[in-house]
């Protein structure tokens, strides 16, 4: 899809890998990143290239949302509060950005006649008991509003509705993806993300902490894989209105994803059991299991995960080693 887009959160984990994506593919892409959980290192690599502009600013401002979302074709919004542990501390922030920030953004992308993919999270289904696959129709399970970790996943799924509620008023032309644990190269540790701490920590010979007692479940997609399948969504027509899991079948238990951590980069790091009230404090719930049914998106774009869980890890432990490497060096 050559042309103009705008991606929110480009210098995020994510939004970095879309948007070299959509630049190798021919694109101009403008990236809006106010740099909180997004990093200038992620798109350094990017600064040279004719293509490529930066807003280091909100989405919040509802003038700069306005100039840079009239100027292109397509707007990839990827830009949200993220992280257990950011949510924890800061849930003031992630309500306002997650919901006013979608807000400004699907408001102007109506106003200009713009394509939006609005990203979601595998979370909006909450706690699930049994590891079944969940599909797009799924009933959502949560715990009660004291316990904090539920604000995202409701922030969220109003990020949805208001999606929903803007093709119904203003035929909003809009698709939205839910991602399931996506994990590769860049992604921080900094906000609780589990395999880039495992893997930070097993390189540089630190105990890997396993918040709870290992047992919940999760699957895990590449970075290069999930970038496809928003691309792929946006470049259909048929997919407009519509909400697909975006997710791998790699399903493990934590506690097994830290000795496969363990035992892929030779660590001697110790593993230790941390209660989650000791790591976030009070008010933090978690999801037993989270697997995604795929058949939607398949049937839709033909779009499937092509990297295996030891492919997955072998790119983060390399991306890994190679920047701890760096900073000795440096």
């Amino acid at each position: 899809m050559a042309g103009k887009a705008l991606v929110t959160g480009g210098a995020g984990f994510i939004g970095s890998h879309l948007t070299e994506l959509l630049l190798d593919g021919g694109s101009e892409v403008w990236v809006l990143d106010d740099l909180s959980t997004g990093s200038m290192d992620n798109v350094e690599h990017l600064r040279d290239r004719a293509s490529f502009h930066l807003v280091v600013d909100t989405m919040l401002s509802r003038t700069v949302v306005n100039e840079l979302v009239n100027k292109v074709d397509v707007v990839y919004h990827l830009a949200a509060a993220v992280g257990p542990r950011l949510i924890v501390e800061q849930p003031v922030r992630t309500i306002v950005t997650n919901l006013e920030g979608s807000e400004i953004v699907l408001d102007h992308c109506a106003r200009f006649g713009r394509r939006v993919l609005v990203a979601s999270t595998s979370e909006v289904y909450g706690d699930h008991r049994t590891a079944e696959p969940l599909d797009e129709e799924a009933r959502r399970v949560y715990g009660p509003t004291t316990q904090k970790r539920w604000l995202y996943a409701d922030s969220k799924a109003m990020d949805e509705y208001l999606a929903l509620a803007y093709r119904q008023e203003r035929d909003l032309d809009f698709v939205v993806p839910r991602l399931f644990n996506t994990v590769g190269p860049r992604q921080s540790g900094r906000y609780g993300m589990v395999v880039a701490r495992f893997v930070q920590a097993a390189v540089t010979g630190a105990p890997l902490e396993i918040h709870g007692d290992g047992t919940q479940t999760r699957t895990f997609c590449h970075v290069q894989d999930t970038i496809r399948a928003l691309e792929g969504l946006m470049e259909s027509d048929a997919t407009t209105g519509e909400i697909y899991n975006v997710g791998s079948r790699n399903w493990i238990s934590i506690g097994e994803l830290a000795t496969r951590v363990l035992e892929l980069t030779g660590s001697q790091s110790e593993v230790v059991y941390v209660p989650y009230d000791q790591v976030y404090g009070t008010g933090i719930d978690d999801m037993l299991h989270r697997v995604p049914a795929i058949e939607k998106i398949e049937a839709a774009i033909g779009w499937a995960p092509e990297r295996d869980l030891d492919e997955i890890l072998a790119d983060v432990v390399a991306h890994e080693r190679s920047a701890a490497q760096q900073r000795v060096a440096g």
